[in-house]
């Protein structure tokens, strides 16, 4: 029997009522407004690659950096409901593929791009699991910039070193992860980096700490709401996620996702697991690959890729949506997808992208892009609905505090209405 979700929560961008300007997709303007979410000593200035790509090309166009603080897209979000309610969106914006994407275009808020990925070739060049996410009733509606891979788990070398660990490898299970964040704590050392300033990260800790339990067949149960959000490996995953969170730092909730990394690349901490946006971050603060910092796939997850794919739209309503579109194709460039991924930490989503100039891990990535089995993210609102991924948010963070398994069961269940087994109301 299927399950079933009843969605508890508003769509930020369905709650955007009201009516808007005209769009302008004829007529030639002098100006381009983009907004996004990256602000970080790695992110900005990859942003930047972009930006600077366009003007190049159109160097008399003014172009607006709308750039909006706040890990994961939340204040964008905040701050895009408030300009859509009042007529007045940005010409371009940031969001994620799958279920972001579909929101978007459910709400009638973004313009149809098929065009861009016919003349520039993305239409034949993405993976097909991606090419899918960004696709949604037979039409294209977003550019991703590049993919990053969320079921990393870095280490610093040396604070490993000091504290007699081996250095993790393939093959590295949940088991020497628990034994080797123990070790570190003995030594005195924080075992765990964590930004929990930005809730996102915890949950993307929750996120692979259940993919490495459920593996790729259960990531499919999820997506397709016939995963049992109360049985056995669910408590199996927050047992281990329970274990891990408890070696955190403790000023954790005082982070930002980037301070955490800044601390992984000074040796403040042995171990932090997030999506490669900390590869761009540990390289900003002067950390050297294999010298300072190593990593492997989160235990478990070998042979998956969890994707997290930031993408651009342009605004059904935009005043300059001649510039939009053309920045979006400057984005699907080979030439400007490689420049940008090489600053980003991110990989290229084309296969006609030559990688070899890019970093160890960015060639190892790209690698696995290609031929790991690609998932969607639930923590970035790829795989589900905004509602579930809000309720996910609220249920981590319930099991954080608690540690408790019922708190987690609890909160997903009150938010999203997630039916028991044997419950006649779920029938």
């Amino acid at each position: 029997m299927k399950r079933y979700w009843i969605l508890a929560l508003a769509l930020v961008v369905a709650a955007c009522g009201g009516g808007g300007q005209a769009a302008n997709f004829t007529d030639a303007t002098d100006r381009l407004e983009v907004v996004s979410w990256w602000v970080s000593p790695s992110e900005h200035p990859a942003f930047e690659v972009l930006l600077n790509a366009f003007k190049a090309a159109n160097p008399k166009v003014n172009v607006i950096d709308g750039s909006i603080a706040g890990g994961g897209g939340s204040n964008v979000q905040v701050a895009l409901a408030a300009r859509l309610r009042a007529g007045d969106p940005p010409d371009v914006w940031q969001t994620f593929l799958g279920s972001s994407l579909r929101a978007w275009v459910d709400a009638g808020r973004i313009a149809d791009v098929s065009a861009v990925y016919e003349r520039t070739g993305l239409d034949h060049t993405m993976p097909a699991t991606l090419l899918d996410a960004a696709t949604y009733r037979v039409k294209a509606w977003g550019v991703p910039t590049g993919s990053h891979r969320g079921n990393n788990l870095w280490f610093n070398l040396r604070v490993l070193h000091d504290a007699g660990i081996a250095v993790p490898a393939a093959g590295y299970t949940s088991e020497n992860f628990a034994s080797d964040l123990a070790k570190v704590a003995a030594s005195g050392r924080t075992a765990l980096c964590l930004g929990g300033k930005d809730r996102f990260t915890a949950t993307e800790l929750f996120e692979n700490t259940l993919l490495g339990v459920i593996g790729p067949d259960g990531w499919a149960k999820i997506r397709d709401d016939s995963f049992d959000w109360t049985g056995p490996q669910l408590k199996d995953a927050l047992t281990r996620f329970g274990d891990v969170v408890s070696r955190a730092d403790p000023s954790a909730g005082a982070l930002t996702w980037d301070q955490a990394a800044k601390k992984l690349a000074s040796g403040d901490c042995a171990f932090l697991s997030m999506n490669d946006s900390v590869y761009g971050e540990l390289v900003a603060n002067g950390a050297t690959e294999g010298k300072d910092f190593g990593y492997v796939p989160y235990p478990g997850t070998a042979g998956a890729y969890l994707a997290i794919v930031d993408t651009f739209v342009v605004s059904a309503q935009a005043k300059d949506g001649l510039n939009a579109i053309k920045f979006l194709e400057t984005i699907a460039d080979p030439k400007t997808s490689l420049a940008f991924n090489k600053v980003k930490g991110s990989v290229p989503i084309r296969n006609d992208v030559d990688v070899s100039s890019l970093p160890a891990y960015q060639r190892q990535a790209s690698e696995a892009l290609w031929h790991d089995k690609i998932l969607l993210s639930m923590t970035h609102g790829e795989l589900m609905p905004s509602a579930f991924q809000q309720a996910l948010y609220d249920a981590v963070a319930a099991f954080v505090q608690s540690k408790n398994s019922k708190s987690f069961i609890d909160t997903l269940q009150n938010s999203i209405a997630v039916p028991i087994p044997g419950d006649d109301d779920a029938r």
